[in-house]
């Protein structure tokens, strides 16, 4: 093999090389926000309106540039798509087999944020879910300490109370892995229908607006853990 050709070789490496970074850095490090498609019968799709609100809102108050995914995502697809933030909500049955569970497992370790929010009859499969995901991690009601509570708007109460469900007070169950919140459940809550436009469920304004700020601070967060979890 000649000089010449030794020089092509590695200069085609080169160029492979700038192409893997290229999709592993747009793939991994993807500003988006996405809902997810899940298995188990649930109505993953109840909030249609929210996310865009959400992100539109996140956008105007943090001059941000993050964007809504086109389309839903589904467990498989975590790996190649990698959004920051991901978002399940619905009225019934969450599950992951055990590869889908390994899916986002290693979605969450590499710098993923997992929301799933109770729409009302969701929170124990979501328990169930996620237990399959971390079967050896205990989750904890979020301390008011969190940066989620903080930044960039300051939430003193918490998770607010946007719609009725069973009279108990919100609550979010937080995952952590390795010290950093992975993942969060939010119920007796209804963060999501508090994020859909105004007259699907005809919340005040105040109360909306507190659950787009809440919401906010969860992107954010997510935003940071993708940031900083190559």
């Amino acid at each position: 093999m000649n000089g010449r050709s030794i020089e092509y070789i590695h200069g085609m490496n080169k160029i492979c090389l700038v192409f893997v970074l290229f999709y592993w850095l747009s793939s991994a490090h993807a500003q988006e926000v996405a809902l997810l498609k899940y298995e188990g019968g649930g109505d993953w799709y109840a909030n249609p309106t929210a996310l865009e609100n959400l992100v539109d809102f996140y956008n105007e108050h943090q001059g941000g540039n993050i964007e809504l995914a086109p389309k839903e995502i589904t467990v498989d697809q975590l790996q190649e798509k990698a959004p920051a933030f991901v978002h399940a909500t619905g009225h019934g049955r969450i599950y992951f087999s055990l590869e889908q569970a390994a899916a986002v497992r290693q979605y969450l370790q590499r710098g993923g944020f997992l929301h799933l929010d109770d729409n009302y009859g969701m929170k124990e499969f979501a328990i169930e879910a996620m237990r399959a995901v971390f079967p050896d991690i205990e989750p904890v009601d979020l301390p008011g300490s969190h940066p989620v509570y903080h930044d960039p708007f300051a939430m003193p109460d918490g998770i607010p109370k946007i719609h009725e469900h069973d009279g108990e007070k919100p609550r979010a169950l937080g995952y952590f892995y390795e010290g950093e919140l992975v993942a969060l459940i939010t119920m007796e809550s209804d963060l999501g229908d508090g994020w859909e436009d105004p007259e699907v469920h005809n919340d005040s304004p105040e109360k909306r607006e507190i659950a787009l700020k809440m919401g906010a601070n969860l992107v954010h967060w997510s935003m940071l853990r993708n940031s900083s979890n190559p």
